[in-house]
């Protein structure tokens, strides 16, 4: 496993968890700050998926073609327009069952996990919460990312056929 480390630009290296018999991989490749006062729509939201997109081919040239989206049911990733674009870029989404925020890791795993570093803590600034929030992303070990994943395996499996590699 290789381990990735997030700087507070966003930049990462790479990290990866295999499956027990290799089929299935887990790769957590980009992270982004909302910028203060930018709604997430999907105007945003289509340029971020972009620079993700952009970033698997530059990064992850093994996995570019072949790689799986999972996102929850917000509306700026169910918007006619994301789904267009996701279409055109030939880029598969992982279905996600409406109210069911425990399908993604972010949501079962890494939200809880920053929001109890957070907790009871006041920030004066943005960039404050954005380092202590990182430098959290960057504590994570791989025993962390392989429970997530096992986790996450066990809630999808029974919902989907697993695909082999998802962001």
């Amino acid at each position: 496993m290789a381990h990735e480390k997030f700087s507070s630009s966003g930049e990462s290296t790479h990290e990866q968890i295999q499956g027990e018999n290799n089929d299935y991989c887990f790769f957590r490749q980009h992270k982004e700050f909302v910028p203060p006062g930018q709604t997430v729509n999907r105007a945003f939201y289509k340029d971020v998926l972009e620079r993700l997109r952009k970033r698997v081919q530059r990064v992850r040239r093994d996995i570019a073609d072949e790689w799986v989206l999972q996102h929850d049911n917000a509306p700026a990733h169910t918007a006619l327009s994301i789904r267009e674009f996701l279409a055109k870029k030939i880029i598969p989404v992982l279905p996600h069952t409406p109210h069911s925020p425990d399908l993604t890791p972010c949501d079962f795993y890494l939200f809880p996990k920053l929001k109890s570093k957070l907790k009871g803590h006041h920030f004066r600034t943005m960039e404050n919460v954005q380092k202590i929030v990182t430098d959290e992303l960057n504590t994570l070990t791989e025993n962390d990312l392989q429970y997530c994943y096992v986790k996450w395996k066990k809630t999808l499996e029974p919902l989907c056929n697993f695909p082999r590699v998802i962001l």
